[in-house]
């Protein structure tokens, strides 16, 4: 097997930070079907392919922080949704909580590119319309949590 045939979208430039965030995604994907525990989920998603290439401090700094504060970003991310968080997909839940802990704990990284990453991700493993989705909700979280940084990119 390569490594273009274990992601969606194989003809893409992926940073090891971009990976990261694929396997992260495919971490919380697993934890919210299977409610297993992070470090098991962790340890699932570090033995597979292609993980070598990916920002391994970086994949368990989403994985595990985004588990750990996944009520809080849940609580977060419900009024901005047009349905209970238990009708979301769980690809659509995953980056959503993703994106939200970014944006919360990663003010280093502009908003736009998370917003962005998130889309990507959204477009790469989600249904047809679910990157659309993905970035109106994330989009209104960023105004919430960082209020200084749209209102500065809004005025250029």
């Amino acid at each position: 097997m390569n490594d273009k045939t274990t992601h969606a979208n194989p003809s893409k430039n992926r940073t090891p930070r971009h990976r990261a965030r694929e396997f992260a995604l495919q971490g919380l994907y697993q934890w919210l079907l299977n409610n297993e525990p992070s470090t098991q989920v962790a340890n699932n998603i570090r033995a597979a392919h292609g993980f070598d290439k990916a920002d391994g401090e970086y994949f368990s700094s989403l994985l595990n922080g985004t588990i750990t504060t996944s009520v809080e970003l849940r609580e977060s991310i419900a009024p901005l949704i047009d349905r209970n968080v238990a009708d979301l997909s769980p690809i659509e839940h995953g980056v959503l909580l993703l994106g939200a802990f970014e944006l919360k704990n990663h003010p280093e990284i502009p908003y736009r590119v998370i917003i962005n990453e998130a889309v990507e991700l959204t477009k790469s493993f989600g249904g047809i319309d679910g990157h659309k989705y993905v970035n109106g909700v994330l989009d209104k979280l960023a105004s919430k949590l960082r209020p200084e940084e749209v209102g500065a990119d809004a005025r250029r």
